[in-house]
């Protein structure tokens, strides 16, 4: 049976948080989710300081938890890449282990998330392949606004599937992540797409990036679950959303409703008192007002 894997992103829920989360409290909260058992920790970003100023610190964030010794374990550490110039600043940190490439199926979702038309954004992924061979450093495509985009931008789920098969074909990632960026994926939608990409994606993993209102949040789960994919992105609490996407967040799948649904329908345990831990934490960080 295929490895369950819960990739937590805490990164995705600071970075359009409206109050600063300072470094002190980012390295409490990150060597929290250290101990908790994730497959992945989604920790930080070199891109832009102005675009995304709550990932300034990403760099001093790395190299304390790694001269803590805290990267060293089996969760893996990734950031989030724009450019050439992102992964460099990745492979140079200490303690990055997945980089990811936000890659969208909008043109104009491209442009307002990475500065880059799509042909562009191909160019800069394929350097980014060369610059993290032979590093042992995985990479991650995001493939954003992968059901649909308020922008009216062509879409359709045959153009999903067929970006997918380029991706496969042009780039080879370690893992595809569809990513409904929006929150506007029916469940049905995703049954149908992920057992269509599973069949074309080949060697490369698939994941799921999914953002849901509350009342959607556990068919959205089973959707996807039922289609075959095994790879999860959430957030502590459902915080999160791409500020670059449009004025109303939705926020993240939460990781508590996922957890829960994981335990009943499969083998999978976190260290209780790092959970709870973790929870408290969170509850402290994304207070409101």
């Amino acid at each position: 049976m295929t490895p369950v894997e819960i990739i937590e992103c805490p990164r995705d829920a600071i970075q359009g948080w409206p109050h600063p989360v300072s470094t002190e409290d980012k390295l409490a909260y990150y060597r929290s989710l250290l101990d908790v058992g994730f497959s992945t920790l989604d920790m930080g970003s070199f891109v832009s300081h102005k675009a995304v100023p709550q990932m300034a610190d990403t760099r001093a964030v790395f190299n304390a938890l790694a001269d803590e010794g805290k990267l060293d374990g089996p969760t893996k550490p990734l950031v989030i890449v724009a450019n050439e110039r992102g992964a460099k600043d990745a492979r140079a940190a200490h303690g990055v282990r997945v980089v990811g490439f936000p890659l969208s199926v909008s043109a104009t979702f491209q442009m307002r998330n990475t500065g880059a038309d799509s042909d562009a954004a191909w160019l800069r992924l394929s350097h980014i392949k060369e610059l993290l061979e032979s590093t042992g450093i995985e990479l991650v495509v995001y493939l954003s606004m992968g059901f649909g985009n308020p922008y009216g931008d062509d879409w359709s789920e045959s153009l999903l599937i067929d970006w997918i098969g380029e991706l496969e074909r042009r780039i080879a990632p370690d893992v595809i992540a569809l990513s409904d960026t929006v929150g506007n994926a029916t469940p049905e939608l995703l049954t149908s797409s992920f057992r269509q990409a599973i069949e074309v994606s080949g060697s490369t993993a698939l994941g799921a990036h999914l953002h849901a209102a509350p009342w959607d949040v556990h068919a959205k789960i089973q959707a996807v679950w039922d289609a075959g994919c095994r790879r999860f992105d959430s957030a502590m609490r459902g915080i999160g959303g791409c500020p670059m996407a449009q004025e109303e967040l939705v926020g993240n799948v939460p990781t508590e409703a996922l957890y829960s649904f994981l335990k009943e329908v499969t083998p999978i345990e976190f260290d209780q008192r790092a959970w709870n831990h973790a929870q408290s934490l969170a509850v402290d960080l994304f207070q409101d007002g």
